[in-house]
């Protein structure tokens, strides 16, 4: 605790903290754009951290990944449009929320939320980084595997009506991630003779399509509807009550999305995906999520931001980044002059513990900024039909030429609009596919090596102690959905029998 606090005291002497801040806030701005992720903010302004002393440095570019987390639910909530991966999860509850006139409760919640997620991550980062270090390297191909197939069982939860029209679009997420060269045999498949093809399709471009250019298109098509009026929003915030009921899954998520975060090759998507799967699975009114449910939010929200910590774990003690954001990061601390590793906390105390204490201190700055301007975010739901419209448009057409200055990727966008715009007429979930494109890759590419290493013996998938632990994890979960469906199924021809039988009484003592 004490070297925390001189951490502390050596980031506020060193005007770390100003760098924190502004960090933050470029990093809302660039996370709320579709196709401008953190990880790109980070290598943009990497060249600026060189001329710094190693603590302020690493807070501005650390300031920059969370604050880019957090800005992707701002444009996901108010636009259907997330403005990163890991924002994909929060739309499905916060767009119905804003849409009903309480866009400024959704805001506030996704930015408590996300400083709670963060903080806990933070302090487990602070206290724990040796501790889940050694258990996330345990972690080998069979272990990828199950992880990758639990995150695929979430498709169960965000399949809104039809099971079985979720598992379609799941399935046609899992065709999609094939395209591309074979991360194994490096053959090419289903490339077509497109060397834009070669390195698959790409998820964000089939996000902002799926998402973004599909709302677009609806919106082309409602205009003439009249708007939708919006509560004044006087007030930003959320209720005692309501900070009771999301409590629980913003700690549950936080303690997730940190474990996920550790795991190297994970990211922030999943965390998200799994955290909001898990919250309708334990939630007592599970049939409200995808309608706008507060959970539905403050769930991903939490553990994508939580992610962003535990993902430092495995930087900071081994030298491995375990997302993109912090192979950015890793790259940073080498060019500083620092080694990452166990003698990094014996050499350079107080560098990593004034670190840590920025990535305490940037989620206060997420609360802080976040609740201040969301009443100026809100107010863009105020604007006329057609001008959201047009901007939806033109947000999802540069930002996905932006991700990497090529055209194909603003074709895969329109593509997967028109796509997304007829799968939600026929009441298709679009959730499914991308749980299917990010966790595709994992499964194929760890089941290849895991069956290499045991030559060709597929019993390593099921002998090996994390493995069996997921297995159990998977088994219950699914029994429990089943159950829970069961039950829903029941309750409703329950319903429709007594309406039937109210019915006839009425006939009967009408005759």
């Amino acid at each position: 605790m004490s070297l925390l606090i001189d951490g502390l005291v050596n980031m506020v002497q060193s005007g770390g903290w100003l760098y924190l801040m502004v960090g933050v806030i470029a990093g809302v701005v660039i996370g709320s754009l579709p196709g401008l992720t953190g990880t790109m903010g980070m290598t943009l302004l990497l060249p600026f951290t060189y001329s710094l002393p190693a603590n302020v440095g690493l807070s501005l570019l650390i300031g920059i990944f969370a604050g880019a987390i957090y800005g992707g639910s701002i444009s996901a909530i108010l636009l259907r449009t997330p403005g990163t991966p890991a924002a994909g999860a929060t739309l499905i509850d916060g767009y119905p929320m804003a849409k009903r006139g309480e866009a400024g409760r959704a805001l506030a919640t996704a930015t408590i939320a996300s400083a709670m997620g963060g903080l806990i991550g933070a302090l487990v980062l602070t206290f724990l980084s040796p501790v889940i270090a050694k258990i996330a390297l345990r972690f080998g191909a069979p272990e990828y595997i199950w992880l990758a197939v639990y995150g695929l069982t979430m498709i169960s939860f965000v399949s809104g009506k039809s099971l079985m029209k979720g598992y379609l679009a799941g399935l046609l997420g899992l065709m999609l991630a094939t395209i591309g060269i074979d991360p194994i045999s490096g053959s090419m498949r289903f490339t077509f003779g497109s060397i834009n093809l070669l390195s698959g399709v790409s998820l964000q471009a089939v996000l902002i399509g799926l998402f973004a250019m599909a709302q677009a298109l609806n919106s082309v098509e409602e205009y003439d509807q009249p708007q939708i009026k919006q509560l004044a929003i006087t007030r930003i915030g959320i209720s005692v009550k309501d900070f009771i009921k999301i409590l629980p899954h913003v700690v549950k998520s936080a303690f997730i999305g940190t474990f996920v975060g550790a795991v190297p090759g994970t990211g922030t998507d999943i965390a998200a995906f799994l955290s909001y799967g898990e919250a309708k699975r334990s939630s007592k009114t599970p049939e409200e999520f995808g309608k706008g449910a507060i959970e539905g939010i403050a769930a991903p929200e939490s553990g994508n931001n939580a992610c962003v910590n535990g993902a430092l774990i495995p930087m900071f003690t081994l030298g491995i980044p375990g997302e993109a954001g912090t192979a950015v990061l890793l790259g940073g601390l080498m060019v500083l002059g620092l080694t990452p590793g166990p003698l990094l906390f014996r050499d350079n105390p107080e560098t990593i513990y004034a670190v840590f204490a920025a990535t305490i201190t940037s989620n206060l700055c997420i609360l802080i900024f976040g609740l201040l301007c969301a009443r100026m975010f809100a107010k863009v739901l105020s604007l006329p039909k057609n001008m959201i419209a047009a901007i939806i448009f033109v947000l999802a057409l540069t930002g996905s030429f932006a991700m990497r200055n090529n055209v194909f990727d603003v074709i895969t966008t329109v593509v997967a609009g028109i796509a997304g715009y007829f799968m939600a007429k026929a009441d298709y979930p679009v959730a499914p596919v991308l749980l299917g494109i990010i966790l595709g890759p994992t499964v194929e590419q760890n089941l290849s090596r895991a069956l290499l290493i045991s030559g060709g013996n597929y019993s390593i998938l099921f002998t090996r102690p994390i493995s069996i632990l997921f297995i159990v994890i998977i088994a219950g979960t699914l029994f429990s959905n089943l159950r829970k469906q069961a039950k829903n199924r029941k309750s409703r021809s329950d319903m429709i029998a007594e309406a039937a039988a109210i019915e006839q009484e009425a006939r009967d003592t009408g005759d």
